[in-house]
């Protein structure tokens, strides 16, 4: 049987990095495995939201912990990115994805934060917190599926540009269908606010992502 030959881009580091979100998650199903079962769920029901949407607490330590395996996901995938389609940055591949990692954990940061001003300043913070809470679960399990994706990535499937655009499609689909699923959950404040919630999407949910592109591109 002929063999062939892999380009690898993992070294210790790498593993280390997910190693690391596997025992955050593994910590995750410990403190409430009922509630990690059902986190996988959600694509099909919305079980999740309507027995642990309730309190509505974003920043418990069961969020917290898959809140770092998705920071660390997302940012192991845009390190691959970065060094399949050409890495001109003359750092060391630690360095970058630190900085990456970074980058990411701030700019979700300060998005949170500025929807949080802007729902106080006008008032509907009950109805923002459902929204960010819904948009966080989310995220949270895109990236505990991106934390596989990187696995397989890595470790089997053949490192091609057409994989990963693949697979970039398949994340903007997803999100798009977790916004859709959230706009609809709320749909009855949106169009009693339809305005804001026009200008709220140009400026949180579209801007951002294009100030972003441009940046790195």
């Amino acid at each position: 049987m002929e063999q062939i030959l892999r380009n690898s881009t993992t070294s210790d580091w790498v593993t280390g990095i997910i190693i690391l979100c596997l025992v955050l998650l593994t910590t995750a199903k410990l403190i409430n495995g009922q509630r990690f079962n059902e986190l996988f769920l959600l694509p099909v029901t919305n079980k999740y939201f309507l027995v642990h949407g309730k309190n509505k607490t974003i920043f418990s330590t069961f969020n917290n912990l898959l809140l770092v395996v998705q920071i660390l996901s997302f940012a192991l995938f845009i390190f691959l990115l970065i060094k399949n389609f050409g890495n001109e940055l003359n750092v060391s591949d630690g360095l970058l994805y630190l900085q990456i990692v970074f980058a990411y954990g701030l700019f979700i940061g300060m998005k949170f934060y500025i929807e949080k001003i802007i729902g106080n300043l006008f008032s509907f913070d009950a109805q923002l917190e459902t929204y960010l809470y819904q948009k966080l679960t989310f995220r949270n399990l895109m990236g505990i599926f991106l934390l596989g994706i990187n696995i397989l990535f890595l470790y089997a499937l053949p490192q091609s540009r057409i994989s990963l655009i693949i697979i970039i499609v398949s994340i903007v689909v997803i999100n798009l269908i977790s916004l859709f699923y959230s706009y609809r959950t709320n749909e009855k404040f949106i169009m009693n606010h339809f305005f804001y919630f026009i200008l709220y999407l140009c400026a949180l949910e579209i801007s951002p992502y294009l100030i972003l592109y441009k940046t790195v591109v």
